[in-house]
């Protein structure tokens, strides 16, 4: 299975349709291998007629092969319908470097392109949304390869364009928006920092509002662990700067290692804690780890849905 540290091969090739497809593959060989070889990761192109039903869809070449009557399936007989919804405001930028291509936005992007080929395997409707400021994307969700593509398409123009600094977000306002925009039931997967909201009870209303809808939700936290969790810095002064405000500060990491990581424990349990009462499935997401920590809780929550 490619690993995080493979998708350098993005920008050499440019391709993420085939990356995405890379990716699935290797997981579903590693599944085989592992405790979850009981999950099924493909799904028939037909299903079997039901007496009674008009027979204008039958597949009348697969009924001369196997004398059975199946019929074609198509889109309004979906298994499933998912919303994949990325955070794209500055702080998703994060590490910021041009020679670093394992920041938040780019794991995002490239995690929701291995879930819709997965999701595509399986028969499964898919619609992205992108937001920041404001919902700058929201496509229906739908299965044909058309649509995957052009799926594909918004997500390589979000890798290749240069995002302004100083663009700012709040999740728990958009969240609320956003969920209006979801008519159908859906399984809902988020992809953010959660940064940007300065009032934790309006992001939890936000996220309860999702739930409110029928919706079942997967939260990934996105984070670099070792930098945003741990704080692991060497002992020299930093110059820090907040990507969504443009705000510095200078100051020795050491000086307040203890006060950062004790307050970043204490925000993410409190997230944690709230998604676990709404029943939203929170995932801490490290941009430095293995996509199959992305597949893996996307397979049980969709095992828990059918």
């Amino acid at each position: 299975m490619k690993n995080i540290n493979d998708i350098s091969e993005l920008k050499q090739f440019g391709n993420l349709e085939l990356l995405a497809k890379q990716v699935v593959e290797g997981f579903i060989t590693g599944l085989h291998k592992s405790p979850f070889h009981g999950f099924s990761v493909e799904f028939s192109e037909h299903r079997l007629y039901n007496t009674g039903e008009s027979t204008k869809n039958i597949d009348w070449k697969l009924y001369g092969k196997t004398d059975k009557l199946f019929v074609k399936r198509y889109e309004e007989e979906t298994n499933l319908r998912c919303r994949i919804i990325l955070d794209t405001s500055s702080s998703m930028l994060f590490p910021f470097n041009d020679k670093h291509i394992q920041n938040k936005l780019t794991f995002s992007v490239l995690s929701a392109a291995a879930l819709i080929n997965l999701l595509r395997r399986q028969r499964d409707a898919v619609g992205l949304t992108f937001f920041s400021e404001d919902v700058e994307l929201h496509t229906q969700a739908k299965m044909s390869s058309t649509h995957s593509r052009l799926l594909y398409a918004h997500l390589n123009k979000l890798l290749s364009e240069n995002h302004p600094l100083n663009k700012k977000t709040n999740p728990a306002q958009l969240l609320h928006l956003i969920s209006e925009k979801i008519h159908k039931r859906s399984l809902v997967i988020i992809f953010s920092d959660m940064f940007g909201s300065e009032e934790p009870e309006k992001l939890f209303s936000a996220l309860q509002h999702l739930k409110h809808n029928k919706h079942e939700v997967i939260l990934f936290h996105v984070t670099d662990k070792a930098h945003e969790k741990e704080f692991q810095y060497n002992n020299r002064p930093y110059k820090f700067i907040d990507m969504e405000t443009g705000e510095t500060i200078k100051l020795n990491p050491n000086e307040i290692r203890d006060y950062f990581v004790s307050s970043s424990k204490s925000y993410i349990e409190e997230l944690k804690l709230k998604c676990g009462q709404y029943k939203i499935d929170f995932v801490q997401a490290d941009v430095n780890s293995d996509f199959k920590d992305i597949l893996i809780p996307y397979l049980i929550k969709r095992k828990k849905m059918r």
